[in-house]
């Protein structure tokens, strides 16, 4: 069987993990902590990085966009890329945006402190790192809402990597209740119909031995 091995706070694994879901799609997953630079997974991506899917013949495809990629090339009657090209570099962009922008400004400075530093026993998290994570979600969360206002998803008309990708990085933060969702109603109800999605809410289920979620994180009505 296909496999993908992923982590459970990288929003990249995450990413993949939704698109796998909502193409319905038989996937096996195998827990691969980055960190731990296992030698036998090295072997299989050498950049030690998550994710990583193999198909049924060995192929490896490494990487979160040559994943999404792939798996819109190989099972194409649900294209999250957009099949008209004007549509299909937006949606490009904004997963640009959120793998590259929000990760640097948010995701990574919540999961660093709260989760890396813990299982690499690194002291406690730094406020000051966690701070500043909560002053730069604000234009994020109100990016979200200037798109949402004009269009039915991030992108367009339809439900897209862009869409995928924010939420991933989003549901990441919000586990540690970290996304101040009361002061951005908009941002809120796009993400609730998000988190109402059945491959949202199979992420949603993981138990992470150790951490406990936030209150509302696995309820779709918040």
């Amino acid at each position: 069987m296909r496999r993908l091995y992923h982590y459970w706070f990288c929003p990249s694994s995450r990413k993949i993990r939704l698109a796998i879901l909502e193409k319905g799609i038989d996937c096996e997953l195998h827990l691969e902590l980055p960190w731990k630079r296992r030698h036998e997974y090295l072997m299989i991506n050498p950049a030690g990085t998550v994710p990583v899917m193999i198909e049924e013949d060995e192929t490896i495809i490494a990487g979160t966009a040559a994943i999404s990629e792939y798996l819109d090339d190989v099972y194409p009657d649900l294209h999250l890329t957009g099949d008209d090209p004007k549509v299909a570099a937006e949606v490009r962009r904004l997963v640009d945006w959120f793998d590259q922008k929000f990760n640097r400004e948010v995701t990574e400075l919540v999961i660093n402190e709260k989760v890396t530093k813990r299982f690499l026993k690194r002291g406690t998290p730094e406020a000051n790192s966690i701070r500043y994570a909560g002053q730069n979600i604000k234009p994020h969360l109100q990016y979200i809402e200037y798109l949402t206002d004009r269009r039915n998803w991030l992108a367009g008309n339809d439900f897209s990597y862009a869409d995928i990708s924010a939420a991933a990085h989003l549901s990441c933060v919000d586990f540690f209740g970290d996304v101040p969702w009361e002061n951005f109603k908009a941002a809120r109800d796009w993400y609730a119909r998000i988190k109402s999605r059945p491959s949202m809410q199979n992420i949603l289920k993981d138990n992470i031995s150790g951490l406990i979620p936030s209150a509302h994180y696995r309820n779709p009505d918040f």
